[in-house]
């Protein structure tokens, strides 16, 4: 006797990625009832120094304000590798890292009105409440709640990860090297339903990072002269940032030449290894620019650099912008001279 075959279950909605993980989301959902704790893979770092390990964890459902994840991609920022060996990340440890990553929302916790479970995500390793006097601060970026970050949980004194039966902490409240995660809700940020999160990751911390360092940081006029030391991922959102504002020249600074073809791709006008001349980079950009460099931005995360940097700025209104993460106890060398005539040295953070 014939029968007719059931429809199997599609592995993958639309966008390719898979469905079958939040059906029992949604079922928990309908019913009203508290989603279950979820078992899954993520890198662990016991100690620092140590290599990542792939661990089984279990990630408990979200709390009030929280949400709870499905990681789709990640991208491996700068700061994750240089804090692998940071021994102040010990009293951490084990810790997952990762700040940068997109998402879909797996569930949510009670009063959470911003995403809903199957939301396309990007994860914010900045978070703003828009409610503190430094959200309220037009000139700040740094909201109280990026304090608790610094505790590396999603709330104080507790854990939504466990492996072995112990706490596991997330790097910046975020830990997005794993399978699953669980963040407060203004720790998300909902994207278009077409958004390729592949792709889309690296909005959380890369090219924010560059992009808003020209933008916001700088404040790049139309017109101007712009030098970006260090063409990684942040130096090349640096170049897009300067394009957008209208910058007339954007001179890409590296000692690497494989990173210039991408650089003029993305908007530089011309590309510069400082180990072609035989005079300091410095002086060269004071001699091409009649006296330096409107904007520098300096991304390599490198003392030294960073020095070159400023001194590459005009003398009179230069403007030089750190955005590259400096080791915890660099000390920076610099000439006090290079601000008399009204250079100006700022940090940047995420833009």
């Amino acid at each position: 006797e014939s029968r007719k075959e059931e429809p199997e279950i599609e592995d993958k909605d639309p966008s390719g990625h898979t469905t079958r993980d939040f059906l029992l989301s949604f079922l928990y959902e309908d019913l009203g009832e508290t989603p279950i704790v979820i078992k899954c893979k993520a890198a662990v770092l016991w100690e620092p120094g140590a290599p990542l390990n792939i661990e089984e964890i279990d990630v408990a459902p979200p709390k009030a304000k929280e949400v709870r994840v499905k990681m789709v991609a990640t991208g491996i920022c700068g700061t994750d590798i240089k804090n692998l060996d940071n021994k102040n990340l010990a009293r951490f440890c084990p810790i997952i890292m990762g700040h940068e990553g997109t998402g879909i929302v797996e569930s949510v916790g009670e009063g959470v009105s911003t995403v809903k479970t199957g939301d396309k995500v990007i994860i914010l390793c900045l978070p703003q409440c828009g409610k503190c006097n430094t959200c309220l601060n037009s000139k700040n970026n740094i909201c109280k709640e990026v304090r608790l970050s610094k505790t590396h949980l999603v709330s104080e004194g507790n854990s939504r990860i466990t492996c072995k039966g112990k706490i596991v902490y997330q790097y910046i409240s975020t830990g997005t090297f794993s399978e699953y995660i669980v963040i407060k809700e203004i720790s998300v940020a909902k994207v278009d339903d077409n958004a390729l999160l592949e792709k889309a990751c690296i909005i959380g911390c890369g090219f924010a990072t560059g992009f808003g360092a020209a933008i916001n940081s700088a404040k790049v006029s139309p017109g101007s002269t712009c030098a970006i030391f260090g063409l990684g991922g942040v130096g090349l959102s640096v170049i897009i940032g300067c394009k957008a504002a209208g910058a007339a020249r954007i001179i890409a600074v590296d000692i690497n030449k494989d990173r210039f073809a991408k650089a003029k791709t993305v908007g530089a006008t011309e590309c510069i290894d400082p180990q072609d001349f035989e005079k300091p980079i410095q002086e060269v950009f004071l001699d091409m620019m009649d006296g330096g460099v409107d904007f520098c931005f300096e991304v390599t995360g490198n003392p030294e650099t960073v020095a070159t940097a400023l001194a590459s700025c005009h003398k009179d209104h230069g403007v030089c912008v750190i955005i590259g993460s400096l080791a915890f106890w660099s000390q920076l060398n610099i000439n006090s001279q290079l601000f008399l005539s009204g250079r100006t040295l700022k940090g940047s953070v995420l833009g």
